[in-house]
């Protein structure tokens, strides 16, 4: 696999596009876009990444891509890629989340309903609403006010709503189409905004029916008026205009991204939404994608969008040509969007520190962790786990956990050089000898607790070199798996023997944990390893031809057969001279 995708990289072309990242089984797992192709799928194959995206590219086993005529085309289609193959690792709204609306039906006897689904049906629609207890709060409001029917079907007979005189009871009663005109009027003004003018009206209905000493239907009056101050007014008003914006803030850190949305809606800001999710490119980049997913086909778009600096607001405007969408530079509208980033860093900060919070657990989990295995405080464990396929490139990779948590300096990595055959008993008697033979001649800390991965063979190998070759006893157990190559348990003792680990406990999540980690570590390692045996080729041998050349060979014809083929014009169009491409022609003729 790493093969057939070193050589498609080769072939990448620097203009925009799409990529998409696909598994072992052909499915796509993450979906990308790019101004260069060749570029950003590469980034992805060199250099360290942190975690999450370390754990995306140990999945990649293909990738394809899609060259678009600009960058804006190349975010609207990976807006469609995500929305059609749902890819796990695109987190950002690829649950096809919407905004709840509320939506003044266009029918006989219309009515008033919160949806999230928006079709152009001549219905009126009114937000988005940041959740859907916002949208249901003001329809409650609503009903109270405007006297339209409640009932999806029209019954028989009147109901409590028309005894209340929240509803005209089409259902027995005629009511004519001018009432209900005068009736949307008034909910479509209110909700544009014009509720201060149906607040002074309560006020003085209030005020008549105090005089007429009713004082139930004042108190009515009098609870509607603070409804109306409570869904309404929650916020000091930030613009005189009166027209609705979104305002965007963003922070990166440690592989998550969070993204904060301001609603402002009749100059007021309502209420904000709030995602937290893992990201693979550039924070400019995913954000930028989160914010076109978060338009894409939506009606009911704001007037407005206010975005942080540094975002390509060009490409974004392409995308939305019916919204101004700009990056304010001063003013009411800089400071929210200061607001919004100084919000986004904050929640990004709570969610690390929540993280840390489980720091009590862990320590629970190793005092838990050393009462069933009858040792001491296990606070340096040490695990190793074996890679190959086919018994090709074998390695093997350790990780150190100190206090529960990934010591990454103290990670080490091996080659196995005494074992020729698919073989992971005699790899880790190897692998286990030649760190600790290490750790003694370096006087290196040794570890409270050893793990391997695997079963009894593995144990007693390690333990025979441990106890019979260094002089060493160490607590020593073995991480076993499942069917489904996720964690089952613990083997230790001598003979080892199942040890009594509650699957669900934090104990077994820490196992669980490390043996993932070691896994991912040996598996990248592995590859990297067999990448780079891959990668060699008929070139290497020839003289004259260093890594600069060979790259410029490969970016010209693509291919080794090719270069065969090549005439001496050609491999001078490559900047290749008359002798050298000789004497490469003769090289590869006799390699084949």
């Amino acid at each position: 696999m790493m093969g057939l995708i070193q050589d498609k990289l080769a072939l990448l072309p620097e203009q925009p596009g799409c990529y998409l990242m696909k598994n072992k089984d052909g499915e796509i797992i993450y979906v990308g876009k790019a101004k260069s192709l060749k570029n950003r799928v590469r980034s992805y194959f060199t250099g360290s990444h942190d975690g999450k995206t370390q754990r995306l590219v140990m999945d990649i086993a293909d990738f394809e891509y899609i060259v678009t005529g600009s960058p804006l085309e190349a975010l609207i289609l990976e807006c469609n890629l995500i929305k059609k193959h749902r890819p796990r690792y695109n987190i950002m709204l690829k649950d096809d989340k919407s905004y709840p609306y509320l939506r003044l039906t266009k029918e006989r006897h219309p009515r008033l309903e919160v949806t999230r689904n928006l079709k152009k049906d001549g219905s009126r629609y009114f937000g988005p609403y940041p959740h859907a207890g916002a949208a249901q709060h003001t329809k409650k409001l609503l009903d109270r006010l405007f006297p339209l029917r409640k009932c999806k079907t029209i019954p028989k007979r009147v109901c409590l709503y028309y005894h209340m005189g929240q509803c005209l009871a089409p259902c027995e009663f005629e009511v004519n189409k001018e009432e209900y005109e005068a009736i949307t009027q008034k909910i479509t003004r209110f909700l544009n905004g014009g509720y201060p003018e149906l607040k002074r009206e309560l006020k003085k209905k209030m005020e008549e029916a105090a005089e007429r000493l009713e004082f139930e239907r004042a108190k009515e009056y009098r609870d509607l008026l603070r409804d109306i101050e409570a869904t309404m007014e929650k916020q000091n008003i930030v613009f005189q205009d009166q027209i609705d914006r979104d305002v965007f803030g963003y922070a990166a850190e440690k592989g998550l991204m969070c993204v904060q949305v301001f609603f402002v809606r009749q100059g007021k800001l309502i209420e904000r939404e709030v995602s937290i999710f893992p990201h693979h490119q550039e924070p400019e980049e995913d954000f930028l994608t989160f914010v076109a997913q978060f338009y894409h086909e939506m009606p009911g778009l704001p007037k407005e969008i206010h975005l942080p600096q540094g975002i390509d607001l060009e490409l974004l405007q392409g995308l939305l040509p019916e919204v101004h969408v700009q990056i304010p530079q001063r003013g009411v509208k800089a400071n929210l969007v200061n607001m919004a980033m100084e919000n986004a860093r904050i929640a990004l900060k709570e969610r690390f520190q929540l993280m840390e919070r489980d720091e009590e657990k862990t320590v629970r989990a190793l005092e838990n962790l050393a009462e069933v295995l009858g040792i001491g405080l296990p606070r340096r464990i040490e695990a190793f786990d074996n890679s190959n396929i086919q018994g090709t490139d074998p390695v093997s990779a350790m990780v150190c956990f100190i206090d529960g948590k990934p010591a990454k300096k103290e990670y080490r990595k091996f080659k196995i050089r005494t074992v020729d055959q698919p073989d992971d008993v005699k790899t880790m008697r190897e692998v286990i000898r030649r760190r600790y033979t290490r750790v003694l001649k370096e006087n290196l800390p040794l570890p409270d607790l050893i793990l391997v991965d695997g079963g009894k063979g593995q144990i007693n190998a390690a333990r025979d070199v441990l106890e019979n070759e260094l002089g060493l006893y160490i607590p020593l157990a073995g991480m076993v798996k499942d069917d489904k190559h996720r964690t089952a348990g613990l083997i230790a003792g001598d003979p080892p023997q199942n040890v009594n680990l509650k699957r669900g406990s934090q104990e077994f999540y820490l196992i669980g944990r490390i043996q993932e980690e070691v896994h991912r570590f040996a598996i990248t390692f592995h590859r990297q390893t067999r990448g780079k045996h891959l990668l060699e080729s008929a070139l290497d041998k020839i003289p004259g031809i260093g890594p600069k050349r060979k790259q410029q060979l490969y970016r010209h014809f693509g291919s080794i057969a090719k270069m065969r083929e090549a005439s001496v014009e050609e491999f001078r169009k490559a900047g290749i001279g008359d002798k050298l491409a000789h004497t490469i022609k003769e090289s590869l003729r006799n390699t084949e």
